[in-house]
């Protein structure tokens, strides 16, 4: 079977809205893209975009199974103008978007898919899910200098915070909406501008006609943004991402302040839902 590619979003989207859940993964580097693709698929999207650059090769396995489309995303605010096509071309679809690297997860990930989660988010009158950006590095950067190893992949078991989220209109807190901190871009921020310290994501959404993705991963729709309803606590997934840590040791004025990210809250990841369940860096609300 023959890759599936298009010369542009714009041509895919001719062919009218994409069957959900839809996973639109945007390809930054030549780094773990494969395994992005394939994790993605493993959770259940009914549909994976890989908007990525021509001259980026796929496996076989992979290409015959996404759509791929050719995009670059070094062009500023190129990613947040493409979900937003995808939303006005696909009402009612469920969407996630995400970088190459990255890797969702959600609770019971491994026995249940992203449609059954959604469905049960739906249910409770929820039109998009909380995620948090978990960082992900390699401990030994001698033997990985680029930071990225799956098998040998730490992240922070603590250091996560949450400030209350501010209406620059008002000055007062927003209802249900915090501002979430840690990992890398926490024990970093000197490397990291102040716009990109937070690791929250409105990373599952569901899409309606007018509704705009800003360039802070946030709606302007402001329930789009909060974590839980009014009455109990609602679901939230992770994404778990190497992403942070390739910026900094391919930024040259980060590279050499950083011998290791390593350090006494470091724990191996475990590519399982249940030990971020533990850590508490997602919730399962209601879901059982």
């Amino acid at each position: 079977m023959l890759s599936r590619s298009y010369p542009s979003l714009e041509t895919f989207l001719k062919g009218g809205a994409p069957k959900g859940p839809v996973a639109m993964v945007f390809v930054e580097d030549a780094v773990e893209v494969d395994t992005t693709l394939r994790h993605h698929l493993g959770c259940g999207f009914r549909t994976v975009l890989a908007l990525m650059p021509d001259d980026f090769a796929l496996a076989e396995d992979v290409a015959t199974k996404v759509e791929r489309i050719a995009f670059d995303t070094t062009r500023p605010e190129a990613v947040f103008e493409a979900v937003n096509r995808m939303i006005a071309a696909a009402p009612g679809v469920w969407l996630y978007y995400c970088y190459n690297a990255e890797y969702l997860f959600f609770p019971f990930c491994e026995t249940r898919s992203v449609g059954e989660m959604l469905a049960f988010h739906a249910e409770e009158r929820r039109e998009a899910m909380l995620a948090y950006v978990v960082d992900l590095y390699a401990p030994d950067l001698a033997a990985c200098p680029g930071a990225v190893s799956l098998e040998a992949a730490h992240l922070d078991r603590s250091g996560y915070y949450a400030l209350s989220r501010k209406d620059p209109a008002t000055g007062r807190a927003r209802e249900r909406q915090l501002d979430f901190f840690g990992g890398l871009r926490w024990r970093f921020e000197e490397h990291i501008p102040k716009a990109s310290r937070k690791i929250d994501r409105i990373a599952l959404f569901r899409a309606r006609p007018g509704l705009r993705l800003l360039t802070d991963h946030t709606f302007d729709d402001q329930e789009m943004n909060t974590y839980a309803c009014p009455w109990h606590h609602n679901l939230t997934a992770a994404i778990c991402s190497f992403r942070t840590a390739k910026a900094l040791k391919r930024n040259p004025g980060s590279t050499y302040d950083i011998p290791t990210f390593r350090w006494h809250n470091s724990t191996p990841f475990e590519w399982h839902s249940r030990q971020l369940l533990d850590l508490g860096l997602m919730e399962p609300g209601q879901w059982f």
